[in-house]
């Protein structure tokens, strides 16, 4: 296959090119690093985009303050349809420099993969762009639209806000949304299925201060205590979340997710049970589950014998599709204020929210990706869930009924990302890339795209 062989030629461009993206700061977050890094990425993405044919390409300011790189590239059929291609340059800070074994932002080969921030969430998927669009030249078959955003990482709707104001300029027939990937290495995927999510953070006083706990200990109600009861109501024995309203019992009929993978990828303890008495793909994509991402107390190391008069929790709930965030919230905030002993008092804040999706899988375009997946990879497409929120797929839903959302990219399991040892398979960068090549041409030859 020509496609194949000028992709695999053009791989060694691709790392050169990621390469010079990873090596690009590029946290949407000035506190951290400085916001001409952003700068640096976006106009990287805007040039690189404007050698292939994006000759109207610009930088585009959202509402949070981020430039997103927007541009179209007609073809010469005006009956053709069109390809929205998305993807973002910002990317999650590095976290704890000394548990990354490569420096993090310097593209580094570790026994086949290619290290650094970025590689695979989301550069990965630019280059990927960049490389299936270079291997079909003059010859794309659909008419092109371009949109890299860069503030996805920071949750701060800056293209959320963009969209349905500049739906025009943004509107297609499909959209590319390349932020996600594959089940593991070598089995290509599209992921059909968002969860949702709220963060709550509670807060629960019992006393005016810290009193001394030999003295006091005992009658006196122990606010830490108090939210260590609350936290517990919101999982069984089994490790169920169990909060009332929200059902807990749904099932994935989707690609299943092996134990004994699942195991590997989330680096489970051995010895430890996996919590829930569903499959792992029901826990993960169809049924709730909240986390308790911090919690405010005295540390350990420096605790006095007092007891507590005051702590506080954040919450994380996931939400599958079905389940709105407005009844997830307050299905959360009801549970923890009836769960509350002794009368502690308990506020409570919802800090975040985002809606779950699920993806519409029977029209042309998710048809001709399955064949151009099966073709790149020899094996057929799965469907898979996602935990993570991409409140943009909603956005891209509502303003544009009927167009057809297609999730995919060059992560997997191993691929770690916003976790140190960020990384990409190659291989995945080139069929993925091959995929997306494959998937142009074929989506445009499509029945129900002639004439």
């Amino acid at each position: 296959m020509q496609l194949r062989t000028r992709i695999a030629d053009l791989m060694p461009r691709a790392r050169e090119e990621l390469a010079d993206l990873v090596a690009i700061r590029s946290v949407a977050d000035p506190r951290q690093f400085p916001a001409e890094e952003c700068e640096r990425a976006a106009t990287w993405v805007l040039e690189k985009f404007k050698e292939l044919g994006f000759s109207d390409a610009e930088l585009k300011e959202t509402a949070d303050g981020s430039m997103a790189v927007v541009g179209s590239r007609p073809c010469s059929d005006p009956d053709a349809p069109t390809v929205l291609l998305y993807a973002h340059y910002d990317v999650q800070p590095p976290l704890d420099d000394d548990a990354w074994r490569t420096p993090p932002f310097e593209l580094t080969e570790v026994d086949g993969r290619w290290y650094g921030r970025g590689t695979a969430d989301c550069k990965g998927n630019i280059v990927m762009h960049l490389t299936a669009l270079r291997a079909l030249g003059e010859q794309v078959p659909v008419n092109l639209k371009l949109v890299v955003e860069g503030s996805e990482e920071q949750g701060t709707g800056g293209l959320e806000a963009f969209v349905p104001d500049h739906a025009d300029l943004l509107r297609a027939d499909t959209i590319l949304v390349c932020d996600t990937g594959n089940a593991a290495v070598g089995h290509p995927a599209a992921t059909v299925s968002l969860r949702g999510m709220v963060n709550v953070v509670v807060t629960v006083e019992a006393l005016g201060s810290e009193v001394h706990s030999g003295m006091f200990g005992g009658p006196a109600p122990d606010a830490l205590a108090a939210l260590v009861a609350m936290l517990a109501s919101l999982r069984d024995e089994h490790g169920n979340t169990t909060i009332k309203g929200l059902d807990n019992t749904q099932t994935w009929s989707g690609e299943p997710y092996p134990p004994d993978q699942f195991r590997r990828d989330a680096t489970v303890v051995e010895g430890v049970s996996l919590s829930g008495d569903g499959s792992v793909s029901d826990m993960l994509w169809a049924r709730p589950a909240v986390t308790i991402l911090g919690i405010d107390c005295p540390p350990v190391v420096g605790s006095a014998a007092a007891i507590v008069p005051r702590a506080a929790a954040r919450l994380n709930l996931r939400i599958p599709p079905g389940v709105s965030p407005d009844q997830a919230g307050t299905s959360l905030i009801d549970q923890l204020q009836a769960a509350a002993p002794w009368g502690v008092r308990v506020t409570t804040e919802i800090e975040a929210a985002g809606a779950p999706f699920k993806a519409e899988i029977d029209g042309p375009a998710y048809t001709a990706m399955a064949t151009a997946m099966q073709d790149a990879y020899g094996t057929p497409m799965a469907t898979l869930g996602q935990g993570g929120s991409i409140p943009l797929c909603n956005v891209f839903a509502d303003t544009y009924p009927g167009t057809e959302l297609i999730l995919i990219g060059v992560e997997e399991p191993q691929a770690l990302i916003h976790a140190p040892n960020e990384s990409v398979d190659p291989n995945e960068l080139e069929a993925m890339a091959l995929t997306e090549a494959l998937f142009l041409q074929r989506y445009a030859t499509g029945p129900a795209n002639k004439g």
